[in-house]
């Protein structure tokens, strides 16, 4: 098999990325990989970019409405329609790159009067590069314009590519999704580096950067002829390099299956709305998935979700559901494999006709069995609308505020839950809003009931993480389907409960004071504890609610503000030099200080990071510092509460732990079995709150 170049490539061709295949994948490491192959490419040398295999269109294919663009080209100029199999990820790059290069150079060498007939790449101007690579206008009146590489029409990252990344106005409304963004990635990588290129080796460098893409990259081209070959292949050889995601092969194998049903069980007809009810799913699926640019979803998490709340939940291990979904249920196998269904026996029939008195008229035939397939094509439809109306609650789960899918009650709860750490609990979450009948009110009380349980089973308790997960997996298919209600769900909840919470309904402590005991000795205490920052928020929130005006902030409470900041306090530091501190401290040997300093009433949210240097300054100085920074005194509530005071020592941490504590009673409706059960976990049994 020949190599052929980029430019042997793009000759007389038309490529377009068909249904089943994947959007754009590469990222930032695929990206600088292939810029440093081609920057480091020596003079003279080719490099190997792989095969590239093509499956030539039908006829019967670029007649249909969405070639009308391409027609001219395929009829008036031999243009040969391909569908790119296997490579669309490397001439996608490669296409976005020979743009980013047209825009660059345009931009260095242009004037305002100059078109791209007048800016010339070596022996080539823009327009012929343009014409060649990315787009052809059908003369004489260039109405149509007629792009060489792109997608099926209604894929939204088609529409993406036309107009935000080569260009083209009138672009209307675009869809984003979690495709689109890796093209607009992938265009601000070129465009940044393009432009440090030429900075530092100027504009004929450029242009041999160009030729290098065109000229020297090689590829292996390969026909594919057999329409059967061309799914099995795509699963295949898209296993090299950036592998599909698991979703990905699933609407392959999806679309795959719609072909080979014979015309007596799914019409044309029928066969083409399930492949574009497939085709539309998937498209909303990554709409979803990247609606929030900043935190695109895991599309294979969102699957592996959904096969929690469509199949019956098994714990075998971790690849269980696409063993499942790719091995089981969606295969040729299940396509292939029909079973004879008698539709009635001939005793049945008498017992009908007699029960309804029809009069037998002597006819003694009764109904043909028919031949039925195993997998429905009924099934396969309503499991991929499934996943189409899942995607919208999923993205809804994880982006909860200022959503106006959700009540205030539900964005308040789910945002708590996303805090706190949904551990498994997602799937049931969004079944709750997949059922119907199941009001706002009566799930975000079922929010609540899961809010409590993981606070109090993994954070108090300290239960190993998949604690109750296949329970309440089980849950989320059933609550679904309507085999159970919230309050069925909320009553199993409340019984795992009891493993940690007495007989008589108090908290058993122990596990967490295990726990603690640790953290102290590692000079950690509270400040250890993963449920520590969910704690001081949800009580610097309540001080919100009644007051107004919040200031802490739970991103940067979380992540901090650069090297050597801090938004979680010492109040009494664990470096005590300040003479404030040991003066006030001096009483207590160096074991009951590091008690003291991690203790939880020591710990303060701070509501703008500071540096971690200025925790040894003097309650004084934190109250109001000299520099005439924002202390204590202007700051969160609990940092305005804690400024209350005058001085800080023993006395003031042991009250404010116990506040801490109450407050923690409170809120998750725990009752200790004793007041002595609560203030051990102050781990401060040698002083008392009056010393």
């Amino acid at each position: 098999m020949s190599l052929v170049s980029l430019k042997s490539v793009f000759k007389d061709r038309l490529f377009k990325i068909p249904d089943y295949q994947r959007g754009y994948a590469w990222k930032v490491e695929q990206l600088t990989d292939f810029w440093e192959d081609l920057v480091n490419l020596n003079e003279g040398r080719s490099h190997y970019m792989g095969q590239l295999s093509l499956k030539k269109v039908s006829e019967a294919d670029y007649n249909h409405d969405s070639w009308t663009s391409e027609r001219w080209l395929i009829n008036d100029q031999d243009y040969v329609p391909f569908y790119v199999v296997d490579g669309q990820q490397r001439l996608t790059t490669l296409v976005i790159f020979i743009n980013e290069m047209i825009a660059i150079i345009r931009e260095l060498k242009g004037k305002s009067t100059d078109s791209d007939e007048d800016i010339y790449v070596g022996s080539l101007n823009l327009k012929q590069i343009k014409e060649t690579y990315i787009v052809k206008g059908f003369p004489p009146q260039f109405v149509i314009n007629t792009y060489l590489f792109g997608y099926e029409v209604d894929n939204p990252s088609f529409k993406y590519l036309k107009h935000k990344i080569f260009g083209e106005t009138n672009g209307g409304s675009i869809d984003e999704t979690f495709y689109t963004l890796n093209l607009e990635n992938a265009r601000q990588f070129f465009k940044e580096n393009l432009k440090d290129f030429y900075s530092k080796f100027g504009i004929e460098e450029l242009a041999t950067l160009f030729k290098r893409a065109t000229q020297n990259l090689m590829f292996n081209l390969h026909e594919i002829e057999d329409d059967f070959d061309v799914f099995v292949a795509f699963e295949t050889m898209n296993n090299r390099g950036k592998r599909l995601s698991k979703l990905e092969l699933l609407k392959n194998r999806l679309i795959y299956l719609t072909t080979l049903y014979d015309d007596r069980s799914l019409s044309s007809d029928e066969k083409l709305k399930l492949r574009c009810e497939i085709n539309d799913s998937w498209k909303e699926i990554y709409h979803q998935l990247g609606r929030n640019k900043t935190n695109p979803l895991h599309d294979d998490d969102f699957l592996y979700a959904h096969w929690i709340m469509y199949f019956q939940y098994t714990r075998k291990k971790s690849d269980d559901y696409i063993v499942f979904l790719l091995d089981e249920k969606f295969t040729p196998r299940n396509v292939f494999d029909r079973t004879e269904i008698k539709l009635k026996t001939i005793h049945e029939i008498q017992e009908v006709m007699e029960n309804q008195d029809i009069e037998d008229n002597g006819n003694d035939e009764i109904e043909v069995p028919q031949i039925a397939y195993k997998l429905q094509p009924k099934e396969i439809q309503d499991y991929v609308n499934s996943l189409k109306t899942a995607a919208k609650h999923w993205y809804n789960t994880f982006n909860p505020l200022r959503n106006n899918d959700l009540t205030s009650d539900e964005q308040k709860w789910i945002d708590r839950l996303n805090r706190l750490g949904m551990v498994y609990f997602r799937p049931l979450i969004v079944s709750s809003f997949l059922r119907q009948n199941i009001d706002s009110e009566e799930r975000t009380k079922l929010f609540q009931e899961i809010e409590r349980f993981i606070f109090i089973s993994f954070r108090l308790g300290r239960a190993y993480t998949s604690y109750g997960s296949s329970q309440f997996n089980i849950a989320a298919r059933r609550l679904r389907l309507g085999e159970i209600s919230t309050y069925v769900v909320i009553d199993e909840i409340n019984k795992l409960l009891d493993d940690w919470l007495s007989p008589n309904k108090g908290l058993e402590t122990a596990a967490f004071k295990t726990y603690l005991t640790r953290q102290f000795k590692q000079d950690k205490g509270y400040y250890g504890w993963n449920g520590l920052h969910y704690l001081l928020y949800e009580y610097e929130m309540m001080k919100v609610s009644k007051s107004g005006n919040q200031k802490l902030d739970w991103d940067l409470f979380v992540k901090g503000n650069g090297k050597d900041k801090v938004t979680l306090e010492h109040i009494y530091p664990r470096e005590d030099s300040n003479d404030y501190w040991t003066k006030r401290f001096s009483n207590f040997d160096k074991s009951q200080k590091t008690f003291l300093s991690g203790s939880i009433g020591n710990l303060l949210p701070l509501s703008q990071s500071k540096n971690s240097s200025l925790q040894n300054d003097s309650f004084t100085d934190k109250k109001n510092p000299k520099n005439g920074k924002s202390g204590y005194s202007t700051g969160s509530h609990s940092e305005i509460e804690v400024s209350l005071n005058d001085e800080w020592g023993p006395k003031e941490i042991y009250k404010r732990g116990v506040d801490l504590l109450n407050f923690l009673k409170v809120r998750w409706r725990i009752i200790f079995k004793s007041e002595d059960e609560m203030r051990e976990l102050l781990f401060l049994d040698f002083i008392n709150e009056e010393s």
